[in-house]
């Protein structure tokens, strides 16, 4: 009866004839060996340009995505900074004044932006 977990027996080489047994046998040498056609060449160097092309493109979206972040901080400081910069002027003048200088001043932005 066989078992069907056989490893495969490699077939004993015998000695080497220098003697350095622990070394590993050496293939012959083949020069062409790693030569491809063009046909594949161009199509490898194809698929390494989608590649490029898809890591170029995963780059923008996740830097874009982080200047959005970067931007949405800055206008959030910037809103909380003209709230306090309104809330120390209604402080000393009256609220109806403070409101007429925040709608001219937001008139001004826009004109100017």
């Amino acid at each position: 009866m066989s078992t069907a977990t056989e490893t495969p027996t490699v077939p004993p080489t015998g000695m080497r004839k220098n003697g350095k047994n622990w070394h590993g046998t050496k293939k012959a040498f083949r020069p062409n060996a790693g030569l491809t056609s063009y046909a594949k060449r161009q199509e490898a160097r194809k698929h390494q340009d989608a590649v490029k092309e898809l890591e170029r493109e995963m780059k923008e979206e996740r830097e874009a995505e982080r200047q959005a972040r970067i931007q949405r901080i800055k206008d959030r400081r910037e809103a909380k900074e003209e709230k306090l910069r309104y809330e120390k002027m209604a402080e000393k003048m009256h609220h109806k004044r403070v409101e007429r200088l925040k709608r001219r001043e937001k008139r001004n932005k826009l004109l100017n932006s």
